[in-house]
């Protein structure tokens, strides 16, 4: 095989080992999922699988960039510039089950419960994209004209939060309509700057 091929081969297999942890992890769990079993679902040989990823530490950390570059995170949703802000806020309630219909949840808070040591490199991983997300969410309240955009952007996340951590629990895609209705009720009643007085 020629060095092109080859590396377009060794990218394919990398595609295919990033997808099938990614349908590993979220089926069986990061720690029950063992690198041979990503290697078999893949499937790759364990030469291959080893040449992209050394570690497991790295197949995880590779496994949720590639999560993120997927569209399927409530962080696509917040950076939609096309959507209004309260929409894309209200987005974050809306439960997206697998193809299967089962309801997974949120793959960061999962790979931090993983490895719940806070100095670990998956562990600060979920931790950015939850600071990233209260970021993004900040943003959109301050565009609303919220006068406190920080307190209400925390209350709205760790809403979005804790209702995709019970509609998995449940396996209730449509659990995200009492965390939405809570949202719409904060974000109604919020106190708005006042206009700047006139000359």
């Amino acid at each position: 095989m020629s060095a092109e091929p080859a590396r377009r081969a060794g990218r394919g297999g990398r595609e295919r080992v990033l997808t099938a942890a990614s349908s590993l992890f979220a089926r069986r769990g990061i720690t029950a999922t063992t690198m041979e079993d990503v290697a078999a679902e893949a499937p790759v040989s364990k030469r291959t699988l080893y040449a992209h990823f050394p570690t497991k530490e790295d197949l995880v950390l590779a496994q949720l960039e590639h999560v993120l570059g997927s569209g399927y995170t409530l962080l696509e949703t917040l950076t939609r510039a096309d959507v209004p802000p309260r929409d894309r806020i209200l987005a974050m309630f809306t439960v997206r089950p697998w193809p299967d219909g089962t309801v997974r949840g949120c793959p960061f808070i999962h790979a931090a419960t993983e490895h719940p040591d806070p100095a670990s490199p998956v562990h600060a991983f979920a931790r950015e994209q939850k600071i990233r997300m209260l970021a993004l969410v900040t943003g959109l309240v301050d565009e609303l004209g919220i006068d406190d955009p920080h307190l209400l952007a925390e209350q709205l996340v760790t809403l979005a939060d804790g209702a995709v951590s019970r509609a998995m629990v449940l396996n209730d895609p449509d659990y995200g309509r009492h965390a939405r209705a809570a949202a719409e009720t904060l974000l109604d009643h919020a106190p708005r700057r006042s206009a700047a007085p006139g000359p």
